[in-house]
């Protein structure tokens, strides 16, 4: 709103989402400087609203970052028991053994938690220290001193849907810091936005992105074991797309089950969603869900192109930290512990800048420190598994990505650093050469439609705002993407947002039905003309996770 006068506030370092990283910076800063005025920025309507994650944690971050968290009583209390790895067939299934694996895919000594819980755990934390935590101020826009990031404007409410000033508008007020963190998960606006501005991604790959979709279920007390940690591959996926499942038992006889389609497949005709609701009618995933009742769902993208698509990590005023960077580990399905470590990290670097009186310096040791330190040793170890994949299927890469973990863990490669090759966007095939798919129809007990399960995310918008999800250019879903790739924005979402309307008489329209929006990211990475752009709608809407 050019014009606007907006109140404004000075803080040392102003943090933009409430996840692990963001968390992590906060607390890693106040321990360091109690004097140091820090703010976290949460567009979710409380901390743990907007996470999402599998999750089997890697405790290494949190111990580094609070050595006490038992005694303190984190909600980190399931340790992992049992380790289950599947080849799954459509009627069965063959497990495959443990002691093949690279050791950097044992689980022992991790732990399966909720990390939306994790996080509200570590945002008390953080205020016991001092650090300032705003749930449901959403953060629009970066504003700039210069070339350099001076901070961000939050809490703009009341737009109008044409996006004027509505009744009741408030304009929000702008946070300024001598660095600005952006740890706003993956896909950001404003981790887009600098990334774009200062070409970050220069020389580097390409990011890659899986889907991952997760319900909760309650189910038999008979059947639950607490502990166990199951992965599949295989069907339903076959060869249409890369991807797995995960099956994990927390506490409560509750179990999380989840799905992952890489974002890089080829027939446009296929819906993530789809899949991940016909792969729980596979016979052992029916027995174990069989009398039990899903309570929650949700939908996240994941960054999966690892170490060769880390960007430049620091610009102008502050640094990307967490899945704003892309730091999960994609064999071993876990960034959480890196979130955690980022975030550490960049406060060290932000502390000695500020001590220095160097406030406003690149924070090149941050930049250093990720990529020489545990998350770069981390990542390093398992770079070439996610390109094996994408170019030479399942097995394949099955066999030789376990080769090359094994001889990472001694220091060589005999594949040196593999590339990615195009984007998630531009590896979408087009419809002609590609034939439709066809679901079965959801049972409403083990299967459900999209509207149904996002009833389940507890999602709602404000409906009088503006569309967060915004076009480029209107006239593309209909005029390019329905009659080369079938417009896939049908299926790719995981939510039902987008609709090719027909109706006798009158031309297709393309209805964007943004109140469902899980905020995944999906549509922002998959959309073959890169036509629509994420951006944050007003504080406070989207999901409101429970414990996922």
């Amino acid at each position: 709103m050019t014009g606007m006068i907006r109140e404004t506030m000075e803080y040392d370092v102003v943090i933009v989402g409430a996840g692990p990283a963001g968390l992590s910076a906060a607390i890693r800063l106040k321990q360091l400087d109690a004097d140091l005025n820090v703010v976290v920025l949460e567009k979710g309507s409380e901390v743990g609203a907007h996470i999402l994650s599998g999750a089997v944690l890697d405790p290494c971050g949190l111990d580094a970052l609070i050595p006490d968290w038992k005694e303190r009583g984190a909600p980190v209390t399931v340790p992992v028991r049992h380790d289950n790895f599947y080849m799954l067939g459509e009627a069965g299934q063959i497990r495959i053994p443990n002691w093949p694996m690279p050791p950097l895919m044992n689980n022992h000594g991790n732990y399966i938690v909720s990390m939306a819980n994790l996080c509200r755990w570590m945002a008390e934390q953080a205020e016991e220290l001092g650090v300032e935590i705003f749930p449901g101020m959403a953060c629009s826009e970066l504003v700039y001193d210069g070339d350099r990031v001076k901070g961000v404007v939050a809490g703009e409410f009341g737009k109008s849907a044409d996006g004027t000033p509505g009744d009741g508008y408030e304009p929000g007020m702008e946070l300024h810091g001598k660095y600005v963190f952006l740890s706003e998960g993956v896909r950001g606006s404003l981790s887009k936005e600098v990334m774009a501005k200062y070409d970050l991604s220069q020389g580097k790959e390409p990011q890659k992105f899986g889907l991952g979709m997760k319900e909760i279920w309650e189910i038999d007390p008979e059947k639950h074991r607490e502990g166990t940690v199951t992965h599949t591959m295989g069907w339903p996926l076959g060869g249409n797309a890369g991807g797995g499942s995960f099956i994990y038992h927390i506490d409560n006889n509750q179990v999380y089950v989840g799905f992952v389609v890489h974002l890089n497949y080829a027939n446009p005709y296929l819906s993530p969603y789809q899949e991940f609701q016909r792969f729980k009618h596979h016979p052992m995933v029916a027995e174990l869900l069989k009398g039990g009742k899903r309570v929650a769902y949700g939908a996240r993208a994941i960054s999966e192109g690892g170490y060769q698509s880390i960007p430049k990590l620091v610009f102008p005023g502050g640094a990307l930290l967490g899945c704003s960077a892309g730091l999960v580990n994609v064999p071993r399905i876990k960034g959480n512990h890196n979130a955690m470590l980022s975030g550490k990290a960049a406060a060290e670097a932000a502390f000695d800048a500020i001590s220095a009186g160097r406030e406003g310096d690149e924070l090149t040791a941050y930049e250093t420190d990720l990529r020489k330190g545990p998350v770069g040793r981390d990542l390093w170890k398992v770079r070439n598994v996610k390109p094996m994949w994408s170019r030479w299927g399942l097995l394949p890469s099955l066999k030789l990505g376990g080769l090359d973990m094994w001889t990472n863990t001694i220091g060589f490669s005999l594949f040196g650093t593999m590339a990615h090759g195009k984007t998630d966007a531009a590896a979408t095939g087009e419809a002609k050469d590609h034939t439709p798919i066809d679901y079965p129809k959801p049972d409403g007990k083990l299967s459900f439609d999209r509207l149904t399960n996002v009833a389940f995310s507890f999602t709602n918008h404000e409906e009088s705002q503006p569309a967060h999800l915004t076009l480029k250019d209107a006239d593309v879903p209909i005029s390019v993407n329905l009659p080369k790739y079938a417009e896939p924005a049908q299926r790719y979402c995981p939510a039902g947002v987008y609709e090719v309307v027909t109706e006798e008489g009158k031309d297709p329209r393309f209805v964007i039905n943004f109140q469902n929006c899980v905020h995944c990211k999906t549509c922002d990475i998959k959309d073959p003309s890169q036509n629509i752009h994420w951006v944050t709608p007003q504080g406070g809407d989207g999901p409101n996770y429970p414990n996922m």
